[in-house]
């Protein structure tokens, strides 16, 4: 499945002009910073007062108790990220060409998915990407399925929201019906109206996107037969659960 993003506004870098201003004031303080040295240099030593009072006492009352791995969601996610996607079904088998590497997708795989690799390569780096779990199966006889849980380092960049709201810009753009995702506070589920050229047989398609802390969830089902609002908003829903 391939997708494009959605144009994303840059912060301007800075003139010519404010970085020569920038650089006369860094210069300054150190000029003035020498010259107190110089003053301190020439002086008596002062002998500190001793202090009036006493030290404080810790607080009293109970240490809050730490969450938890069970239910600390930052110790999950920071783990084995492949063991939060769901597990292949019963009866289901692995599709016949899985995305990724051993469960893992890294950066390059990743933007390779949009429709403008190169510019999505660098959009991404500037996001914090870390990291991509990938998984999914295949119904006999039905439809495949692809789960994407793309994480992101979030230390400058505040990006899931962002990136599920663009990912959604371009699911809206197919004709077809959506539903919100239960659980989530903006997650959406998509089931599009069949493609295919006249003559041809007609593919369906349904997808799922959605966000948690970190993590972008990307959900996609390919199939001969029309996908049911039940059976994406299922998957999106049991997906979040994990997370």
């Amino acid at each position: 499945m391939v997708e494009e993003t959605a144009p994303r506004s840059r912060s301007r870098r800075r003139g010519r002009t404010t970085a020569l201003i920038c650089t006369a004031a860094v210069l300054g303080l150190v000029a003035g910073t020498c010259t107190g040295y110089l003053v301190q240099a020439e002086r008596e030593p002062t002998r500190l007062p001793s202090p009036v009072q006493p030290l404080a006492a810790p607080g009293e009352g109970e240490v809050p108790k730490r969450l938890p791995a069970a239910q600390d969601r930052r110790v999950r996610t920071d783990g084995d990220l492949r063991e939060l996607l769901l597990k292949k079904p019963r009866g289901a088998r692995d599709p016949e060409w899985p995305e990724g590497e051993d469960g893992w997708m890294d950066l390059a795989a990743y933007a390779e998915t949009f429709q403008r690799p190169g510019e999505q390569f660098e959009s991404l780096l500037h996001d914090e990407f870390r990291r991509a779990a990938v998984g999914g199966w295949y119904v006999e006889g039905s439809y495949t399925v692809s789960i994407r849980l793309i994480q992101f380092r979030q230390e400058e960049v505040l990006v899931t929201a962002e990136a599920n709201e663009g990912a959604q810009y371009w699911a809206d753009d197919v004709d077809g019906e959506s539903w919100p995702v239960p659980g989530t506070a903006d997650g959406r589920a998509y089931v599009h109206a069949p493609s295919g050229e006249s003559g041809e047989e007609s593919m369906y398609t349904a997808e799922a996107h959605a966000r948690r802390g970190d993590i972008l969830v990307e959900i996609w089902v390919d199939g001969e037969k029309r996908i049911s609002k039940e059976t994406i908003l299922g998957l999106a829903e049991r997906q979040m659960e994990r997370l």
